[in-house]
């Protein structure tokens, strides 16, 4: 797998994972059954799908957890604010940025 495949992969696992947390979030949230069953059985789904994306493909998966961490947060905050309304403090912002960073150091090192 190329790089730029392995990249756009983790981007994705990121998406499935912050998003079927989402989904579970919001059937915590709902009080109609119907849709708390079907947002639930969405969830897991889309978690599902999540963990056989990242445990699929044959690469050095704890390498890449540095950007994988920096994709699931920025994917957690957006989704947040755009489907909770909820924006980041002062204090996520810089915790942010940190795990950004770090991320990065992590994915960029050399062997």
């Amino acid at each position: 797998m190329t790089r730029g495949t392995a990249v756009l992969v983790l981007l994705f696992a990121a998406a499935l994972e912050a998003g079927g947390d989402a989904l579970v979030r919001s059937a915590l949230r709902t009080s109609q059954a119907p849709i708390r069953f079907l947002l639930f059985a969405a969830g897991a789904g889309v978690l599902f799908a999540y963990g056989c994306m990242v445990n699929a493909p044959s690469w050095d998966f704890g390498r890449l957890l540095g950007l994988y961490v920096v994709f699931f947060f920025v994917t957690a905050q957006v989704i947040a604010w755009l489907a909770f309304g909820e924006l980041p403090s002062r204090s996520l912002f810089v915790g942010g940025i940190l795990i950004v960073s770090g991320g990065l150091v992590i994915a960029l090192a050399e062997r």
